[in-house]
């Protein structure tokens, strides 16, 4: 397939606006996977923001960067990624390159506890705040489960009304293949115009 899957897709797009030395939040941290995948990306010299409610995501992350020594540029919170503003520091505001949310539950835990539309659009819109020029956030919907969908119904009409004087926003899925397989928002801050005569 010459196509990008959902999630080599996301990847893509993460390497194309995060260098070494970059700011970046991974708003579920999960297994870790991606926690890893930025903390490469931004090398020793970067910070990646990694957020989990789950005691369990913490644990698996803080241990899958330390097989591959690349902890010392991870800030682990043990928080919803709702309280975003309140962790990061003032000198990363407005310089986040990159961020991603893998939406729903942990896989191979509680599926309970997922992630609910209230939380993750408050999420957002503080990614989006903090974003710098041609920063993107990535979201990954996982809505083959109910309260998924709920979460994808709130979450579309929200993220298409973003101002697109200020974002590019991206929906990226396969139309044609069955229960529901997951698909990519993708938000860009735009540059602003230079104010010219």
């Amino acid at each position: 397939m010459k196509l990008s899957g959902v999630l080599p897709f996301a990847r893509e797009l993460l390497q194309k606006a995060v260098s070494a030395g970059d700011i970046v939040i991974d708003g579920t941290a999960g297994n870790g996977h991606d926690t890893l995948f930025l903390a490469q990306l931004v090398g020793e010299q970067g910070t990646v923001y990694s957020f989990d409610i789950q005691q369990q995501a913490i644990e698996s992350t803080a241990k899958r960067l330390s097989e591959k020594a690349a902890e010392h540029q991870v800030r682990l919170i043990h928080d919803g990624h709702e309280k975003i503003s309140q962790h990061l520091l003032p000198e990363h505001y407005g310089k986040v390159a990159g961020s991603i949310f893998n939406l729903g539950y942990l896989p191979g835990s509680d599926k309970t506890v997922v992630t609910t539309p209230e939380t993750t659009i408050s999420a957002v819109e503080q990614v989006t705040e903090h974003l710098k020029p041609e920063g993107i956030l990535v979201l990954v919907v996982y809505h083959g489960h109910p309260e998924g969908q709920v979460e994808r119904d709130t979450l579309l009409p929200f993220v298409r009304s973003l101002p697109q004087e200020e974002y590019h926003v991206l929906e990226y899925r396969f139309t044609n293949q069955k229960n529901n397989p997951p698909f990519i928002i993708a938000v860009e801050k735009r540059k602003k115009k230079s104010q010219g005569a």
